[in-house]
């Protein structure tokens, strides 16, 4: 087994941090990142890299600039929801109706409740319109967003984790609605004025004193950097500007199980407790949602963590409960989508090495049964109602079988680490190993033992399920290109010869 230098001098830390910052902010074409440590309560390390304004060369700052952590946001959402909880104000297994001024629809007998939220199993299907906007003064009022973008009930509430930007903006509105306060200045009073988070905000455009200090994100195209403006429209879904100090504070709040320094707490310890264990997994075998955190394992560790991703913001917070060590890293442009995810098994297997099995070998039976697994599978994560849904045919993952006999998976993103092309080797039936990394595959089955999906063992954001030749792009797309031809042509008969067609011409 590796040794491990252990997580016990701050120097240290930094000399390793700085090495592998040096290698990704070159390699994934990134002008500047944030990072910081917590152990056994207190700051461990923290230190900005690279620049928060390119053009101006302005550096970042670990506790002065400001990052966008996206999706990390949510879990300052469902901290104020379980305040609210303990509180009595809020009862987790009640329609969520009782508490909004509009209806959810009653799409299934089952109504949706704020742990459904709090679990992204509350059936919603998934709509990116609306999500961002390019100016903060775009930016519709939280009440109005919900109304305008509803999104259809697509599964039975409590069935599958399909994860919802949707269900967390409600549940900020729930927040507001209970609290008879903003949800920006909820979060102020109830979780950053305790947590003393001077420099952090959900207020958009970001106050004074704070504007001036926000990271500007980047795309990367013909060798340059080209700063881009874009703001999360729901804020309780990915409104949160903070910089990595702050953060901090917040990681060691829960790390604590809601305590913060000498006599301050933003959860009683048992809520804290409550919202850090699994709540819900779509199978036993795999990890699931605590409240707001997804769980993993990685090098015999248990995390609960939160991924952010924006357009060109991609962060991660990560908690290790039994070490009582938090991380968290924002990057400032496209490329960190790939680098925060090397950057956390650097990190994982420098302080915690495992020795990797060795490579196992395919059943020697395995072609015979290989048809069972191969085919197209759909995330549970899609939109199934509106203009989006043509976008599923391609949200989808191939299965295939591989010539060492291993399957080959082509356009999935599992969490640790990304990958658009990977290879998997049967360890038992109906569950799977990466060949190269550490990941686990399951296939589930029906009673008659067909396969029916497949679930990433650390990655609970979704499930995907698989699809019957006549559900797949193969067969749709032909169509859809087809019906597109031809209503072509019909508007040019309607055109020319209006007298053959008796109804109204609508454009595709």
């Amino acid at each position: 087994m590796p040794v491990s230098p252990g997580l016990t001098d701050p120097q240290e830390l930094e000399t390793f941090l700085d090495g592998v910052m040096a290698a990704q902010l070159q390699a994934y074409h990134i002008p500047g990142a944030t990072v910081s440590v917590v152990k056994d309560g207190e700051l461990f390390f923290a230190k900005g890299y690279g620049y928060a304004d390119f053009e101006k060369r302005i550096p970042v700052t670990a506790d002065q600039t400001l990052f966008r952590p996206g999706s990390v946001s949510k879990l300052f959402t469902w901290t104020a929801v379980m305040q609210l909880v303990e509180q009595g104000q809020l009862d987790l297994n009640a329609d969520v109706n009782a508490y909004l001024d509009f209806q959810i629809p009653a799409t299934y007998p089952q109504p949706v409740t704020l742990a459904h939220l709090l679990t992204h199993t509350p059936g919603f299907e998934n709509r990116n319109e609306g999500l961002f906007v390019r100016q903060a003064e775009d930016i519709l009022p939280l009440r109005k967003y919900l109304g305008d973008y509803l999104p259809a009930r697509i599964y039975p509430p409590g069935q599958v984790t399909a994860y919802s930007n949707y269900g967390t903006a409600l549940a900020g509105y729930i927040v507001e609605r209970v609290s008879g306060m903003a949800y920006e200045q909820y979060v102020e009073e109830y979780i950053f004025k305790p947590l003393e988070m001077n420099h952090s905000t959900f207020r958009r455009p970001l106050p004074p004193g704070l504007a001036e200090n926000l990271a500007v994100g980047y795309s990367y195209a013909n060798g340059a950097y080209q700063p881009q403006a874009e703001w999360v429209q729901p804020a309780p879904a990915g409104g949160l500007s903070s910089t990595a100090t702050d953060m901090a504070r917040f990681m060691i709040a829960h790390l604590q199980e809601g305590r913060y320094g000498d006599g301050v707490r933003i959860l009683q310890e048992s809520t804290a407790r409550e919202m850090h264990r699994r709540q819900f997994t779509n199978d036993p075998r795999v990890n699931g949602w605590a409240y707001g955190f997804m769980e993993a394992e990685l090098n015999g560790q248990r995390i609960i963590w939160h991924g952010g991703a924006t357009y060109f913001f991609h962060s991660a917070l990560v908690l290790l409960p039994e070490q009582n060590v938090g991380l968290f890293v924002s990057f400032n442009a496209i490329g960190g989508s790939v680098a925060r995810q090397a950057f956390i098994t650097a990190f994982l297997d420098h302080y915690y090495p495992v020795s990797r099995p060795p490579f196992p070998h395919p059943p020697a039976d395995f072609e015979q049964r290989v048809g069972r697994y191969t085919g197209t599978y759909l995330e549970t994560r899609h939109n199934q109602t509106g203009v989006e849904k043509l976008l599923a045919l391609q949200s989808v993952v191939s299965v295939e079988a591989a010539s060492n006999g291993a399957l080959q998976i082509t356009g999935i993103g599992f969490a640790w680490p990304e990958s658009e092309i990977s290879q998997w080797v049967e360890v038992e039936p109906f569950v799977f190993r990466k060949v190269e990394g550490d990941g686990s595959l399951i296939f589930l089955q029906d009673e008659q033992g067909n396969v029916t999906g497949l679930i990433d063992k650390n990655d609970p954001q979704v499930l995907y399920v698989k699809q019957a030749w006549y559900e797949t792009a193969s067969f749709h797309l032909p169509l859809l290109l087809g019906f597109g031809l031809w209503t072509n042509i019909l508007c040019h008969i309607r055109i020319w010869w209006p007298s053959i067609a008796k109804t109204p011409y609508v454009p595709f």
